[in-house]
């Protein structure tokens, strides 16, 4: 990994806070659930991938399950996390009207923040997220789903961070909130170690 890979990866960025990123408007509140590891997720996950390889072919240059759906023993919101890599998120066209076609439905758009889309598909519940290649949000999302896979410790720190930070809640945004310290500190493990 090149010098200014790394820095990219290491640095967080955020999008413009003058972008409303929400295509339909903001998703109505809903109860954090967390859920025991399922290796269901993993399938649905597959599944998925099947799918929009098929409609897609070569628009897809890589696809992968991440999130925590996508880490053996740990807790998580019944959701699939999946990120698509396409040569150019900007490019709707491209790409977006095959997604629709599996039910897919444009949910955020995020033109200061690495070009990112989010696309939701409600069944089973999918969240799509559209990179460009060698993204650094994407790398990132790789290499904590990898450690946590690899570092039981975290993992387990992770579990009662997701399981404290669901309590009183009233959104989603407030549970991410809640445990972005601990989400924080296991980066910095993760980057130390690069």
């Amino acid at each position: 990994m090149n010098q200014d890979l790394k820095q990219q990866i290491c640095t967080f960025e955020e999008s413009s806070p003058d972008e409303n990123p929400w295509v339909n408007g903001k998703p109505t509140p809903s109860v954090i659930n967390i859920e025991p590891y399922n290796k269901l997720w993993v399938t649905l996950f597959n599944q998925q991938k099947e799918n929009i390889i098929e409609k897609l072919k070569d628009k897809c240059l890589a696809i992968e399950h991440i999130g925590s759906t996508a880490v053996p023993e740990l807790n998580a919101k019944p959701i699939i996390d999946i990120d698509l890599i396409v040569a150019d998120p900007a490019d709707e066209p491209s790409y977006i009207p095959w997604l629709n076609q599996l039910g897919y439905k444009l949910t955020v758009r995020e033109p200061s923040w690495y070009q990112h889309r989010m696309l939701k598909l409600e069944t089973p519940n999918v969240n799509l997220h559209v990179f460009a290649p060698n993204c650094p949000e994407h790398l990132r999302h790789i290499l904590f789903r990898d450690w946590l896979i690899n570092h039981k410790e975290d993992r387990e720190l992770y579990i009662d961070a997701k399981l404290t930070a669901k309590e009183n809640v009233e959104n989603v945004h407030q549970y991410n909130q809640k445990k972005d310290h601990i989400v924080k500190v296991i980066y910095q493990r993760i980057f130390d170690s690069l």
